[in-house]
């Protein structure tokens, strides 16, 4: 049997199926006038046939006469299961009605009629106006990047993609935490130059989920931007940046080596100036050239720029370091019993007296290390020495006893000690 445009009719007494090549010859030769029963004898078909190959809107299609089959005893129940449970596994619903036999072909009729049961997600088309967002996300290379003690650890990239452009901008950044992440964002958006009037996150722990925390909600309001955390199951939303992360991983990572952060944020930002050359295929057009209009509708940059990294006010003990991030860090030891402030960002540590700075490191990325300025070693010396000198040590105590008065208490000696 053949169908066109889904209507049935029967063939000729020899039974024989009607091709595409030969339902386009029939109309064809009708077109060109030749009559129906002379192209019925030339092709061997019926003229019922022919005339309704010429009267059709559409090509033939075969369907195949539907056969039952022993899945039928069983679908009923299969439907009432998969009713209550769309996503009941098929080897689960074969034994609750009690099947057995090829598991494969179970599979198969389930999965045929698993899709009414199951609840729909659409997703609509998102249409990217230029300055409205930018995609945030953290990429984890799959290789170590070897550390200041040497160790070596999976380390996050925060990866920022401007959504109208598709522009590129990324760096490595030593944890997922707040602080770390603003620090990243605030150097990625500098780079930018402009602030998009959204930065979409996925539900990151420093970020927030479902709520912003405190710190993120500081940071945008001194941007005047908004984060948008995305509700949970969402991924079409932040699809543009997730899709340049595995790329990401076929594209730059093969065949490198990386000695340091400070290397691989080198090697990942000159190929990201390549990379922002090349054609997207969504939009037909080079990220670079169309950063400019994206920009245009883009925030300024705030007047006073946003607090951002490592933040701390302690008094210094006599112990004179600092904690931050897990590792210790000296400070000038003058300022011992005074309060001292801290900073750290993404790739110094600094400590300030009033104004006065006094102690300067580079950040380490790794965990757990203390990190001693020698001149601070050699500043504790003089101070326990000049400390260990002003002690008062008298001539004369009298609560020192000479040991002959205990003598003589004793009747150890006799001699009188007038």
């Amino acid at each position: 049997m053949n169908s066109f445009a889904g209507e049935k009719w029967t063939l000729d007494n020899d039974r024989r199926v009607i091709t595409l090549e030969d339902w386009a010859l029939i109309r064809r030769l009708a077109a060109e006038g030749v009559p129906n029963a002379r192209i019925a004898a030339r092709l061997g078909v019926s003229r019922t046939t022919v005339i309704k190959a010429v009267k059709s809107q559409a090509r033939p299609v075969y369907v195949r006469t539907p056969v039952e089959t022993s899945f039928v005893t069983v679908e009923a129940r299969v439907r009432g299961l998969l009713s209550g449970a769309p996503d009941m596994p098929a080897s689960v619903l074969a034994e609750r009605v009690g099947r057995t036999g090829s598991a494969s072909w179970f599979r198969e009729n389930v999965a045929r009629i698993r899709p009414e049961y199951e609840l729909k997600d659409p997703s609509d088309r998102i249409v990217w106006e230029p300055g409205d967002a930018a995609q945030c996300d953290l990429w984890f290379p799959p290789k170590k990047i070897p550390l200041e003690d040497g160790t070596a650890t999976l380390l996050p990239v925060l990866v920022m993609t401007a959504a109208f452009s598709r522009f590129m901008l990324a760096a490595m950044v030593p944890s997922r935490k707040v602080e770390d992440l603003l620090l990243g964002m605030w150097l990625l958006l500098g780079r930018l130059g402009r602030v998009p009037r959204r930065l979409i996150w996925d539900n990151e722990g420093g970020i927030g989920r479902g709520r912003l925390t405190q710190p993120a909600q500081v940071f945008a309001g001194t941007l005047a931007t908004r984060i948008v955390l995305l509700k949970p199951r969402d991924p079409e939303t932040k699809g543009v940046v997730e899709r340049r992360n595995g790329w990401f991983e076929t594209s730059f990572m093969p065949g490198r080596e990386f000695g340091s952060p400070a290397d691989f944020n080198e090697q990942f930002t000159d190929w990201l100036d390549t990379a922002n050359h090349r054609v997207v295929r969504t939009t037909r057009a080079r990220p670079l050239d169309r950063l400019d209009a994206d920009r245009a509708l883009m925030l300024p940059l705030p007047p006073v720029p946003p607090v951002v990294g490592w933040d701390n006010q302690v008094r210094l003990g006599r112990d004179y370091y600092v904690r931050i991030a897990s590792n210790d860090y000296s400070v000038d030891p003058t300022a011992i019993g005074r309060i001292v402030d801290v900073h750290a960002d993404l790739d110094r540590v600094r400590a300030h007296l009033d104004t006065r700075l006094i102690a300067d490191h580079p950040r380490v990325w790794a965990r757990s290390l203390t990190i001693t300025d020698t001149a601070h070693v050699d500043t504790a010396r003089r101070l326990r020495r000049e400390f260990q000198q002003s002690l008062p040590r008298p001539a004369t105590d009298d609560l020192i006893r000479d040991l002959a008065d205990y003598d003589r208490a004793f009747g150890l000696t006799t001699e009188d000690p007038r």
